[in-house]
């Protein structure tokens, strides 16, 4: 009789590689759908609408950050608005939280920062932030108590001003994980570990500032805010009047924030508070902060150099014609600033600013034309382009009669 032989261990089955480009294009096909559907088909796009975002939070859920980013970037060389949908539904999501426990009400945990340019003599010093204990307690305790949130709602600052380097390296399911910390910490009685927001704060990187130099850092305050999601004080209302009125009250009330705390976020930079100054963007969740203040400083690099081409000219802003055009520069566009002679001639110079491919490009026409209004330059025009030796084609005054 033959003896029985010892099973061979079955080799486990391992889980098959999920197809990151198939994803990516699926959800990048998802966003265009919904951007073209938007205006022939209303009811199908929402429909679309809703398949996208539990696509979104399926990759946030298995840590696929390299669907996301890979979605946005395919968008980004199809469609601008598909792709702007698409990044701003992912950034939505990336930086909030749903917690459903039986038998509770449901709780949203949201990440936002604060966009701050700070101008000091001397640049800000990395020992002097956040020193100050007793500024810090009513910083933080400012969000509720002017009613930038709840009264119920419960509200953690990072003790830290994040530079744009620090921000970039959190991800997009990082942020999930950091809003998981801060859930169980905000949600408990006693102090609880936070590993990794510890983790975020990498130090700060760039250059060092000369002790007698003038310098302009831009910083972010990034918290955490933990309420119900039926929170009244949250609902936006459904009409229109009704939306326009409960955001600018909203508006009202940061800007009256941000003129109560500014001696207090002074003391939180540095030493001697007296010596910076501070400019505070608009307060919004995470990516739409981050996006936020990226364009600010593309926006005050760009009137920088305009303002050096000036003087080395010795040219007065009210001397000169500027005109803003687009161009294009491979895998981006450029909005070109030629500069002229009020009774015209050839361009005395001009300078570039890159533009993202999915930007909307008429709105940043604006803002550069505004922005170059604040300088002082009062005669300005839109154009279709330039030719080769720099002249406007098709150029009108702005703002348009």
């Amino acid at each position: 009789m033959p003896k029985n032989k010892k099973p061979v261990p079955r080799k486990p089955a391992t889980a098959a590689e999920p197809d990151i480009d198939a994803l990516a294009q699926a959800l990048a096909d998802l966003a265009l759908e919904v951007a073209e559907g938007e205006e022939v088909d209303p009811e199908g796009a929402a429909g679309h609408e809703e398949e996208l975002v539990v696509a979104i939070r399926r990759a946030l859920r298995r840590k696929h950050d390299e669907v996301l980013y890979g979605a946005i970037e395919l968008a980004r060389f199809t469609d601008p608005e598909a792709c702007r949908l698409l990044r701003a539904h992912v950034g939505e999501e990336a930086a909030t939280l749903h917690i459903r426990r039986e038998g509770e009400a449901e709780i949203e945990v949201d990440a936002f920062l604060i966009p701050l340019f700070v101008q000091s003599t001397g640049g800000l010093v990395a020992q002097e932030n956040f020193a100050d204990d007793e500024a810090y307690a009513e910083l933080a305790a400012s969000f509720v108590a002017s009613e930038l949130d709840s009264p119920r709602a419960k509200v953690a600052l990072v003790r830290h001003a994040y530079d744009l380097a620090e921000v970039d390296h959190i991800g997009y399911s990082t942020l999930q994980e950091l809003l998981r910390e801060a859930a169980a910490t905000l949600g408990s009685k006693k102090p609880a570990p936070a590993p990794l927001l510890e983790a975020s704060i990498r130090g700060w990187t760039g250059e060092p500032v000369a002790p007698d130099e003038a310098a302009m850092e831009l910083r972010f305050l990034l918290g955490f805010s933990l309420k119900r999601a039926d929170d009244p004080f949250y609902a936006v209302p459904k009409d229109e009047i009704g939306a326009d009125v409960y955001f600018a009250d909203r508006m009202r009330r940061y800007r009256a924030w941000t003129e109560r705390v500014a001696p207090l976020v002074r003391r939180c930079m540095a030493g001697d508070p007296d010596r910076l100054s501070v400019n505070f963007l608009y307060q919004d969740l995470f990516h739409g902060a981050k996006e936020q203040g990226v364009a600010e400083l593309a926006m005050l690099g760009t009137l920088s150099e305009i303002n050096r081409l000036l003087a080395s000219k010795e040219l007065s802003p009210d001397a000169v014609r500027a005109v803003v055009a687009p161009q294009d520069a491979g895998e981006h566009i450029e909005l070109r600033v030629n500069l002229y002679a009020l009774d015209g001639g050839p361009p005395w110079g001009g300078v570039a600013k890159a533009t993202d491919l999915a930007a909307d490009i008429g709105a940043e026409i604006d803002e550069l034309c505004d922005a170059l209004g604040t300088l002082g330059i009062d005669d300005v025009s839109t154009a279709d382009g330039f030719s080769l030796d720099g002249h406007p084609e098709g150029a009108q005054p702005y703002p348009p009669a």
